[in-house]
Protein backbone atom coordinates (compact mmCIF):
# COMPACT_ATOMS: atom_id res chain seq x y z
CA UNK A 1 0.00 0.00 0.00
CA UNK A 2 3.05 2.40 0.27
CA UNK A 3 4.03 2.43 -2.64
CA UNK A 4 0.39 3.37 -3.77
CA UNK A 5 0.59 6.24 -1.71
CA UNK A 6 3.84 7.07 -3.22
CA UNK A 7 3.05 6.88 -6.67
CA UNK A 8 0.11 8.77 -6.33
CA UNK A 9 2.19 11.53 -4.39
CA UNK A 10 4.90 11.06 -7.53
CA UNK A 11 1.75 11.51 -9.45
CA UNK A 12 0.34 14.47 -8.29
CA UNK A 13 3.32 16.64 -8.10
CA UNK A 14 3.88 16.12 -11.82
CA UNK A 15 0.34 17.17 -12.75
CA UNK A 16 1.17 20.22 -10.85
CA UNK A 17 4.97 20.89 -12.41
CA UNK A 18 3.56 19.92 -15.33
CA UNK A 19 0.33 21.61 -16.08
CA UNK A 20 1.75 24.70 -13.66
CA UNK A 21 4.38 24.92 -16.42
CA UNK A 22 1.84 24.82 -19.33
CA UNK A 23 -0.03 27.64 -17.41
CA UNK A 24 3.13 29.29 -17.07
CA UNK A 25 4.07 29.66 -20.83
CA UNK A 26 0.41 30.40 -21.93
CA UNK A 27 -0.13 32.85 -19.56
CA UNK A 28 3.45 34.26 -19.42
CA UNK A 29 6.09 33.84 -22.17
CA UNK A 30 4.12 33.87 -25.12
CA UNK A 31 2.31 36.95 -24.12
CA UNK A 32 5.17 38.41 -23.03
CA UNK A 33 7.07 37.43 -26.80
CA UNK A 34 3.88 38.91 -28.20
CA UNK A 35 3.31 41.92 -26.29
CA UNK A 36 6.83 42.36 -27.44
CA UNK A 37 6.11 42.64 -30.99
CA UNK A 38 7.84 39.24 -31.63
CA UNK A 39 11.45 41.27 -31.43
CA UNK A 40 14.29 39.09 -32.15
CA UNK A 41 15.97 39.21 -28.36
CA UNK A 42 11.77 37.89 -27.49
CA UNK A 43 12.14 35.14 -29.63
CA UNK A 44 15.66 34.00 -28.43
CA UNK A 45 14.71 34.21 -25.15
CA UNK A 46 11.17 32.51 -25.70
CA UNK A 47 13.27 29.67 -27.94
CA UNK A 48 16.06 29.32 -24.65
CA UNK A 49 13.10 28.52 -21.87
CA UNK A 50 11.18 26.14 -24.37
CA UNK A 51 14.38 24.00 -24.81
CA UNK A 52 15.14 24.30 -20.93
CA UNK A 53 11.20 23.62 -20.66
CA UNK A 54 10.84 20.76 -23.19
CA UNK A 55 12.93 17.97 -21.64
CA UNK A 56 11.50 19.12 -17.53
CA UNK A 57 8.27 18.38 -19.46
CA UNK A 58 9.27 15.24 -21.16
CA UNK A 59 10.83 13.62 -17.88
CA UNK A 60 7.81 15.21 -15.87
CA UNK A 61 4.83 13.26 -18.84
CA UNK A 62 6.80 10.19 -18.54
CA UNK A 63 6.80 9.67 -15.02
CA UNK A 64 3.46 11.14 -14.23
CA UNK A 65 2.28 8.30 -16.92
CA UNK A 66 3.99 5.58 -15.47
CA UNK A 67 2.95 6.50 -11.99
CA UNK A 68 -0.64 6.70 -13.01
CA UNK A 69 -0.64 3.31 -15.22
CA UNK A 70 1.16 1.88 -11.58
CA UNK A 71 -1.96 3.05 -9.98
CA UNK A 72 -4.39 1.57 -12.38
CA UNK A 73 -2.11 -2.00 -12.80
CA UNK A 74 -2.00 -2.37 -8.91
CA UNK A 75 -5.73 -1.36 -7.91
CA UNK A 76 -6.78 -3.08 -11.35
CA UNK A 77 -9.17 -0.42 -12.14
CA UNK A 78 -8.86 -0.97 -15.89
CA UNK A 79 -12.83 -1.23 -15.77
CA UNK A 80 -13.31 2.26 -14.51
CA UNK A 81 -12.87 3.14 -18.32
CA UNK A 82 -15.96 1.64 -19.23
CA UNK A 83 -18.00 3.92 -16.55
CA UNK A 84 -19.31 6.96 -17.77
CA UNK A 85 -19.06 8.37 -14.42
CA UNK A 86 -15.23 8.29 -14.49
CA UNK A 87 -14.75 10.31 -17.15
CA UNK A 88 -12.09 11.97 -16.14
CA UNK A 89 -10.03 8.98 -16.11
CA UNK A 90 -10.30 8.95 -20.05
CA UNK A 91 -9.46 12.34 -20.09
CA UNK A 92 -6.87 12.26 -17.57
CA UNK A 93 -5.08 9.49 -20.14
CA UNK A 94 -6.19 11.44 -23.15
CA UNK A 95 -4.47 14.80 -21.84
CA UNK A 96 -1.14 12.64 -21.36
CA UNK A 97 -1.79 11.07 -24.43
CA UNK A 98 -2.11 14.17 -26.36
CA UNK A 99 0.66 15.80 -24.47
CA UNK A 100 2.96 12.85 -24.60
CA UNK A 101 2.40 12.73 -28.55
CA UNK A 102 3.45 16.47 -29.25
CA UNK A 103 6.72 15.76 -26.31
CA UNK A 104 8.16 12.65 -28.11
CA UNK A 105 6.64 12.37 -31.61
CA UNK A 106 5.32 15.72 -33.11
CA UNK A 107 7.79 17.93 -31.57
CA UNK A 108 11.12 16.64 -32.21
CA UNK A 109 9.91 15.04 -35.94
CA UNK A 110 8.68 18.09 -37.43
CA UNK A 111 6.75 20.57 -35.39
CA UNK A 112 9.98 22.39 -34.08
CA UNK A 113 10.96 22.63 -37.98
CA UNK A 114 7.66 24.11 -38.58
CA UNK A 115 7.26 26.69 -35.77
CA UNK A 116 11.09 28.12 -36.25
CA UNK A 117 10.58 28.68 -39.76
CA UNK A 118 6.95 30.15 -39.62
CA UNK A 119 8.09 32.47 -36.95
CA UNK A 120 10.49 33.92 -39.71
CA UNK A 121 7.78 33.84 -42.35
CA UNK A 122 4.93 35.41 -39.81
CA UNK A 123 5.96 35.96 -36.16
CA UNK A 124 2.81 37.19 -34.95
CA UNK A 125 0.41 35.86 -36.09
CA UNK A 126 2.72 32.10 -35.43
CA UNK A 127 3.18 32.86 -31.74
CA UNK A 128 -0.93 33.87 -31.95
CA UNK A 129 -1.66 30.51 -33.13
CA UNK A 130 0.79 28.77 -30.57
CA UNK A 131 -0.85 30.66 -27.59
CA UNK A 132 -4.53 29.58 -28.75
CA UNK A 133 -3.25 26.15 -28.85
CA UNK A 134 -1.71 26.25 -26.04
CA UNK A 135 -4.75 27.81 -24.12
CA UNK A 136 -7.07 25.14 -25.93
CA UNK A 137 -4.56 22.26 -23.94
CA UNK A 138 -4.36 24.51 -20.81
CA UNK A 139 -8.53 24.32 -20.28
CA UNK A 140 -8.93 20.69 -21.19
CA UNK A 141 -6.14 20.25 -18.73
CA UNK A 142 -7.78 22.05 -16.21
CA UNK A 143 -11.71 20.60 -16.53
CA UNK A 144 -9.79 17.16 -16.37
CA UNK A 145 -7.96 18.33 -13.31
CA UNK A 146 -11.03 19.87 -11.92
CA UNK A 147 -13.03 16.36 -12.57
CA UNK A 148 -10.57 14.42 -11.69
CA UNK A 149 -10.31 15.98 -8.42
CA UNK A 150 -13.80 15.88 -7.69
CA UNK A 151 -14.17 12.36 -8.93
CA UNK A 152 -11.93 10.55 -6.76
CA UNK A 153 -13.50 12.21 -3.83
CA UNK A 154 -16.91 10.85 -4.99
CA UNK A 155 -18.55 13.36 -7.06
CA UNK A 156 -19.41 11.65 -9.82
CA UNK A 157 -21.20 13.91 -12.27
CA UNK A 158 -22.79 11.25 -14.68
Amino acid sequence: MEAVVAARIVHVLGVVLWIGGVWFVTTVIIPSVIEDGCGEESIKLFERVEDRFAWQSRIIVLITGLSGFYMLYVANSWSLFLNSSYWWLFAMSLVWLAFTLLLFVLEPLFLHRWFMSAIKRAPQSTFRRMNWLHWVMLVLSLVTIAGTVAGSHGWLWL
